[in-house]
């Protein structure tokens, strides 16, 4: 119950018991006293009733003043607003239980299993057990910087989802962090361990036809290499340009990537992939080529500057995760 209420409540309590008093301390117009009109007030003292003569003997009759007592207690505010504050009290304990430990995180078993079923769109691939903990980790993280952006104030007024909140609380964190410019060192050490992101890959273009059996597939390739294809199978059929080497086996298979490969450009040729058989040509195949530190240095050190600006941030979110408890249910 808040404290207006209380106030509220204690107040008119209070108007009640002047309204009492000022009643019972009214003097009461005179008027002629005659035996048929006087009537005494009840008292808590008890007095001899006459018993019935059916009565047992010795049996105890409830006493008159006491019953009236009771009646002309019910009658009175004060009680009435005693009983309304008794009930409001129960109410708001029930309504507003009190507050669980917001210290404790827990990662529901539903949760993992989300993380895991969401892993591939394709529902192919699971993730390892390092995968699916650096899931849960970035979970937790996320789940902390809303807590701490919510015990700061920073979702008052915004109806946002938690994520909104853990962002601004997250952009919050990065504001506060300033990283200087890497040293030639600093930054050639990082080129060396992370030249692939700059590479220039082999990539690869061809032709493709729908996958099918492979009697279907056959049947395509001949009237292919007869040119006497139909206009649909025409239409069906994908050009896939400038395609990186290193994800046609995601896509298509280990089979069909090394088989395309292996294929003089110019030729159509029956290929098997995961999904079925196809008539494929490849188009054209351009080598790859490898980057230098020179030529990409500005977008090398940008690069640099956000991962240590996020190694950092993650730093403080790890700092306050240690005033947390994450419990896992098992």
């Amino acid at each position: 119950m808040t404290d207006e209420m209380s106030c509220r409540i204690k107040r008119a309590a209070t108007r009640a018991v002047g309204i009492c008093d000022s009643k019972m301390s009214m003097p009461a117009t005179p008027t002629p006293a005659t035996p048929s009109k006087v009537r005494t007030f009840p008292t808590l003292h008890t007095q001899r009733s006459e018993q019935s003569p059916d009565a047992a003997p010795g049996a105890a009759q409830p006493s008159r003043s006491f019953v009236a007592f009771a009646k002309r207690l019910s009658r009175e505010p004060l009680l009435h607003f005693t009983l309304l504050g008794a009930l409001i009290f129960g109410g708001d304990a029930v309504l507003h239980p009190p507050a669980k430990d917001e210290k404790v995180i827990t990662v529901a078993k539903t949760m993992r299993q989300s993380f895991i079923e969401n892993f591939d769109e394709d529902k192919v691939r699971a993730p390892s057990d390092d995968q699916l903990q650096k899931m849960i980790d970035s979970w937790v993280a996320s789940e902390i910087l809303y807590r701490e952006g919510k015990a700061l104030g920073v979702d008052r007024g915004d109806e946002m989802i938690r994520d909104r909140i853990a962002f601004k609380m997250q952009l919050l964190i990065f504001d506060q962090i300033k990283v200087p410019r890497p040293t030639e060192e600093q930054l050639r050490a990082w080129f060396a361990e992370n030249h692939a992101n700059f590479d220039e890959p082999e990539r690869v273009s061809f032709y493709i036809t729908p996958p099918t059996d492979q009697a279907t597939a056959q049947r395509q390739f001949e009237d292919i290499a007869q040119q006497h294809e139909s206009e649909e199978l025409q239409q069906q059929t994908r050009a896939i340009l400038g395609r990186t080497v290193a994800s046609l086996a995601a896509s298509f298979g280990q089979e069909f990537r090394d088989a395309l490969l292996a294929m003089p450009p110019g030729q159509w040729k029956v290929l098997r992939s995961r999904d079925g058989w196809h008539v494929a040509r490849l188009d054209s195949r351009i080598q790859g080529t490898l980057a230098n530190l020179e030529t990409v240095r500005d977008e090398a050190a940008r690069i640099w500057h956000t991962e240590e600006t996020r190694k950092l941030a993650w730093e403080a979110v790890k700092r306050l995760k240690t005033s947390y408890q994450v419990r896992y249910e098992q």
